[in-house]
């Protein structure tokens, strides 16, 4: 559970939390912005900055998505109405983005997977990916890829200071 403050270049974004595995377990392959349907307790917990997406995927059920595995603890100065930390929470998208969403993630090896969690102009959001396993060769691949990247960009940055 990773506490944060963090404000995107245009301001009216603040994060709360990031799947950072499922860049690396997923090759995302498309994105969407959705609401989240939250108890008060979940809000104040949330902006105080906990929440954790790890081990979190969503499934569509009945023309509904939910989002399934996310863990917003209890609120600390809540009391015995608090909630539940890992309870199934609905997403709040439009029939045609549902429609869209569902028939990728049902093609096989495909899975909807939670990126980030943040506030948009106070507005808890989520936003999802359509993501295609990796195997382990290309988990290699991508991470000979960043370290390759990340050497160019030293050595780039050791040259304009001299």
């Amino acid at each position: 559970m990773a506490k944060s403050d963090k404000k995107d270049a245009d301001g009216g974004l603040v994060n709360i939390c990031r799947n950072r595995r499922a860049t690396h377990d997923y090759e995302i392959a498309d994105r969407l912005e959705c609401g989240i349907v939250l108890v008060g307790t979940e809000v104040k917990s949330l902006r105080e900055g906990y929440g954790n997406l790890d081990d979190a995927y969503a499934k569509v059920e009945r023309d509904e998505v939910w989002l399934v595995g996310a863990e917003i603890p209890e609120y600390t100065h809540g009391n015995r109405l608090n909630h539940q930390p890992k309870r199934p929470r609905k997403l709040l998208l439009h029939r045609r983005e549902i429609a869209k969403f569902a028939g990728k993630a049902s093609e096989r090896g495909f899975t909807l997977v939670p990126l980030r969690m943040y506030f948009k102009d106070g507005r808890a959001k989520v936003e999802l990916g359509v993501g295609k396993g990796k195997q382990a060769h290309d988990k290699r691949q991508s991470m000979k890829t960043a370290d390759a990247k990340r050497d160019i960009a030293r050595a780039m940055a050791s040259r304009k200071r001299k």
